[in-house]
C-alpha cells in the first residue's frame, strides 16, 4: 500500500465517520430542548460540512471546493451570529 492509497483510505474513513455525526447533530438541533442546544447543533453541522468540503478538496484534487468551503464558513458564521442575537433578545424578554 502506497502513501497515497493510505491517505485516500484515511479520507474515506473520515467521510464515513462524519456522516452519522452530522445526523446526530441535526437531531440535537431539532430536538433541543433549549435554544442553546439548537445553536450548538447548527454550529456543529456547519463545521462538519466545512470539514467534508475540505476533505473532498484533497481527495478529488479539486481546488474550487476549498472556495466553496470558505463561502460556507462565512454563511455559517453569520447564521450563528443571527441565532445568538435571537437568543439574547429572548433572554432579555424573559428577564
Amino acid at each position: 500500500m502506497s502513501i497515497v492509497e493510505a491517505y485516500n483510505l484515511l479520507y474515506t474513513v473520515a467521510l464515513i465517520c462524519l456522516a452519522p455525526l452530522i445526523a446526530l447533530a441535526m437531531i440535537r438541533s431539532i430536538k433541543g430542548p433549549r435554544l442553546t442546544d439548537r445553536l450548538i447543533g447548527v454550529n456543529m453541522v456547519g463545521t462538519m460540512v466545512i470539514v467534508i468540503f475540505l476533505i473532498l478538496t484533497v481527495l478529488l484534487d479539486e481546488s474550487f471546493l476549498a472556495d466553496i468551503a470558505l463561502i460556507y464558513a462565512l454563511i455559517s458564521f453569520v447564521s450563528v451570529l443571527i441565532f445568538s442575537a435571537v437568543y439574547i433578545r429572548r433572554k432579555k424578554e424573559d428577564a
